[in-house]
Parts: structure tokens; sequence; C-alpha cells
């Protein structure tokens, strides 16, 4: 059974930084590429960063320069680092191992999603 486990977020002020983590089981990490997803009240789910098992990395406009992917393949986790959030990076998080990164199904394996919240 393919399983993903997030940790971390949680609340931090404008400036600060959060990390999160995934893990997965059930399916051979190095495999797969794996992407974080962030979905904001009243807005639609985007795609903020992704890593892809030959090192490659995404990062969306928003986060680039400030967010960080790493993939820590001997514990199956990938970790996003948040540096310098801003208030609009308030989000519930997710990973998943998309089937397609950019139009990501509901069957895919998903995390239980996490909660970020940034306040000035």
């Amino acid at each position: 059974q393919v399983q993903l486990v997030e940790s971390g977020g949680g609340s931090e002020e404008a400036g600060g930084s959060l990390s999160l983590s995934c893990v997965l089981s059930g399916r051979p990490f190095t495999l797969y590429a794996m992407g974080w997803y962030r979905q904001a009240s009243g807005k639609e789910r985007e795609l903020v960063a992704a890593s892809s098992n030959i090192g490659t990395r995404y990062y969306a406009d928003s986060v680039k320069g400030r967010f960080t992917i790493i993939r820590d393949e001997s514990k199956n986790t990938q970790h996003l680092r948040m540096n310098n959030l801003r208030p609009e990076d308030t989000a519930m998080y997710y990973c998943a191992v998309p089937s397609d990164l950019w139009t990501p199904s509901p069957s895919d394996p998903w995390g239980q999603g996490i909660r970020v919240v940034v306040s000035l």
C-alpha cells in the first residue's frame, strides 16, 4: 500500500522559516518524481515545487529562491524548506507522487495535507 505521511508546518511570522517533510512508503522512492502542492482558502491548488528522481527540480516563480526541495533517498523522504515566508504562503500543503506533475489525479498517492500559516 502506497502511503505518504507529512509532518512539519505550523505557524510562523513573515520572514521566518518552516520545513515540511513527506515520507513515502510502498513504492521505491528512487523511481518517482514527487511534488509539493498547496491550496489556499478560496483558491485553486497549485504546484509549488517538485523533484525528479534524476536530480531535476522545479519551483514556482512565487517561491523561487525561498523554497528548497531536499530528497533524502536513504529515508524515502522529501523535505521542503521554506525560508523568508510571506503571508501569501499560507495554505494547506500536500505532497504527492503525481502521474502527471501538472495535472495530478485524485487517485495518485497524496499526503494528508499540512497547514502553514504565515502572519504579518
